[in-house]
Formats: C-alpha cells, sequence, structure tokens
C-alpha cells in the first residue's frame, strides 16, 4: 500500500493546506525548534521504532482487536458494523499510544518531567502511567468540572504518581486545561516537556500525535482485510474532539477508496455553547497555537462549548481534521447527547462492552448510518472504555433497557 497522502501532510512548516503552522509566544519557538529537530531525527530511528514496538506489544497489549459486533448488527437492521477495540489498550483507550512514545522522545531530550492537560482524563491516565514507566515526573491540568464529572480517572492519576493541578478560571473544562498547562509550561523549560494530548497545538504536534496513533489504522486494515479475505470496510468513523482517534484510524484508510466520517458532540442543541461541532459550525481562528477551525463568538474569542463527553468539548478541532474536511475526504456528522446516551447503553446490552461517551457518539452515528446502507460494512474506531462514565450516566440518566425500537 502506498501511504501516499501520510508523505505529504503537512508540509516542513507543519501545514496541512492552510492550517496549522505555529503561533507560539518567543519564549516558546527556541524550544519548539528543539522538539521538532528531536522528533524528527527519532521517527525514522530503527532504535526508536523498535523500542515502541517492544512497549506496544509487550506492555500495551497490541495489537487490539478488530471485533464483529453481530448483535447490534442485527439489531440495528442494516449494515455490518465492527468495532476496533482501543478500549482493549493498556489504560483503556487510544491515549497510550502517543504517550508512551512521547515520553520516549522526552527522555531521549533529557527531560525530567511531562506536563499536560486532559479533558475525560483518559490522555491524563495514560501520561500518568508512561511517566510511571519512564521513571519521570508528571504534572496534569484538568478543569474543575471534568475533576468532578470524571473522579475514578482523577484517582487513577494521582494512584500513577501524577500531580493533578485543577483549572478554575473560564468554563473550568478542557480548553482551560490547556491554558493552565501552557502558562505551567512556560516556567519549566529546561526540565520539562508539553505533551500535547491530541492531533492539536503547535507543529511538530499535530503531525507527531497522528504519526504516533497511526498504529491503529494500520492494524485495523490489515485485521479487517484478514476478516474478510481482502475486503476493505465501506465506512469507517470516529469521534472527533481534538481528533486523535480519528487521525489513528483515519491514516490506515486515507489512500483507499473508503467513506471516512468525522463524528462532533451536537450536544443539547444548536445553540452556540450548547454543542463542540467546530467542523459544522466553526470558522477560521487561531486558538492554542495553531491554526485551524475554531467555534468563535461575535468578538472573536473562543466560544463556550458543551459535549457529554469531557474529551470532546474544545472549541477547536486539529488543523489536519480541518483540511480533510475542506478538501471533502472526510465528512462532518454529529450525534446528540440523547443519540449518545443511547448508543451508550445500546452497545452495552447487546455486546456486553461498555464504551467511553467519547466513542458513544461514532456508534451513535454507525447505529444510523447502517440502515442508510443496509449492504455495507462499517468500521468504528471503539476509542475508550466507559467505565469513567458510569456514575455520571446513571446518575443523569438513569438506568436505561435499549430496544431497536428506539432508533425509529
Amino acid at each position: 500500500m502506498k501511504h501516499t497522502y501520510l508523505k505529504s501532510q503537512p508540509d516542513e512548516k507543519g501545514y496541512f493546506g492552510k492550517f496549522g503552522g505555529a503561533f507560539l509566544p518567543p519564549q516558546l519557538v527556541e524550544e519548539f525548534e528543539r522538539i521538532t529537530e528531536a522528533y524528527m531525527k527519532l521517527r525514522k530511528s530503527h532504535e526508536f521504532l523498535a523500542e515502541l514496538r517492544r512497549i506496544r506489544k509487550h506492555y500495551q497489549g497490541r495489537p487490539t482487536p478488530v471485533y464483529h459486533a453481530t448483535r447490534l448488527s442485527d439489531a440495528v437492521g442494516g449494515a455490518q458494523i465492527y468495532f476496533k477495540r482501543e478500549d482493549l489498550n493498556h489504560t483503556g483507550a487510544h491515549k497510550l499510544n502517543h504517550c508512551m512514545a512521547e515520553a520516549l522522545l522526552a527522555k531521549s531530550m533529557g527531560k525530567r518531567k511531562l506536563i499536560a492537560e486532559t479533558g475525560a482524563g483518559q490522555h491524563g491516565v495514560a501520561l500518568a502511567t508512561a511517566c510511571a514507566f519512564f521513571g519521570l515526573e508528571c504534572e496534569i491540568h484538568m478543569g474543575e468540572v471534568d475533576i468532578e464529572k470524571e473522579h475514578p480517572n482523577v484517582v487513577r492519576m494521582k494512584i500513577l504518581g501524577a500531580k493533578v493541578v485543577p483549572a478554575t478560571h473560564g468554563l473550568k473544562t478542557l480548553k482551560e486545561a490547556v491554558d493552565s498547562a501552557f502558562e505551567a509550561y512556560l516556567s519549566q523549560l529546561d526540565t520539562a516537556m508539553y505533551a500535547i494530548g491530541s492531533v492539536v497545538g503547535p507543529h511538530p504536534f499535530p503531525l507527531m500525535v497522528r504519526d504516533f496513533q497511526s498504529i491503529v489504522g494500520i492494524e485495523a486494515r490489515e485485521q479487517y482485510m484478514q476478516m474478510t479475505d481482502g475486503e476493505l470496510p465501506d465506512h469507517v468513523v470516529a469521534c472527533v474532539g481534538g481528533g486523535s482517534n480519528a487521525m489513528g484510524i483515519f491514516s490506515g484508510f486515507i489512500d483507499d477508496p473508503v467513506q471516512l466520517y468525522a463524528v462532533e458532540p451536537l450536544g443539547k442543541s444548536t445553540r452556540l455553547g450548547d454543542h463542540a461541532a467546530t467542523l459544522e459550525y466553526g470558522k477560521e481562528g487561531v486558538l492554542h497555537g495553531f491554526k485551524s477551525i475554531m467555534l468563535q463568538t461575535e468578538e472573536g474569542e473562543p466560544a463556550p462549548v458543551h459535549s457529554i463527553a469531557s474529551g470532546l468539548d474544545y472549541p477547536g478541532v486539529g488543523p489536519e481534521q480541518a483540511y480533510l474536511h475542506d478538501i471533502g475526504r472526510v465528512h462532518v456528522r454529529g450525534a446528540t447527547d440523547e443519540e449518545t446516551v443511547e448508543a451508550f447503553y445500546a452497545i452495552s446490552q447487546m455486546e456486553g462492552i461498555i464504551p467511553a461517551l467519547e466513542s458513544a457518539h461514532a456508534i451513535a452515528y454507525a447505529m444510523k448510518l447502517a440502515k442508510e446502507v443496509p449492504h455495507d460494512a462499517i468500521l468504528v474506531n471503539l476509542s475508550g472504555r466507559g467505565d469513567k462514565d458510569i456514575d455520571y450516566v446513571v446518575d443523569n440518566f438513569g438506568v436505561i433497557d435499549w430496544a431497536p425500537s428506539m432508533l425509529e
């Protein structure tokens, strides 16, 4: 297979078309140049890649399987639905794929500490795990709202030895956690590296995180073709906040005749502040050091956002996702909070898999799509498990006995 697209994007300055780049305060320019230089060298290093392969196999438990969700497919009454089971990756989500690699990069640069933001806590848990593995200090910034909402993951981070710093300004969610983490990073450049949790931020992080997450798509493509005697899926679906899990699985199919769907959180309504559907309702802007599509107020400031899934409530989206949408390669769809909760219970009760609320957005759309394309196959990136969400879902929505009639 020729990875034509992946070799051509981004350009050397980190641009995917008109999106991307590095918009940095002067004190960060030199440090990001060092990170870029170190990564561009290591990404071609046999020793670095061999160590990553060893970690993925013997520590993370990769490859994660592709699973045919036969009961859900029958219940939906349409296309055949498959899951890439990233919930079975160590720590319960795709995030460890780039966290272990970022920690390995940091250690090679002589750093002693990693700093990061987290929304749902999965990136925070994964980074705390990586730091424990490599013997590095770990500082995680998290919005106060998300700390309360995702309490199990906060406890996991602390058990793993991380320092959890609450972001107490603004809406106290993911954007504010990024603000807080960047501010802390500025005072620790000599000893720490910022480990960005998605395909966002200044160059080289959108490229770097995509590269580290591409193992998801590489595995999924090979596994699916083995299961189907050389066929490709017709559709690949993933949820999108920043876009790391989506770019991970899209990377494996981007040069293939496969339809790619980015599913955004439609939240409670189309009113600004009630959703986080950036690609659907946003416009061009610069946030946290990169140019992309952003949800903005009339004054051009980052808009308030909402999603039932803490990992998706960000007012921006990765520059590569914006580019792929701009050129028509990725179709943008959405799922409401209500549809997401119904999908959460559908897969739990039909397949015995409790998904993360982030992943449940992708599943919700796949269930709708399945009825529209009854003879097709849909591969969904089940990006994380839902242990972290069970108390929140039950406390706010109760326990639902899901039935196929809910789709009608």
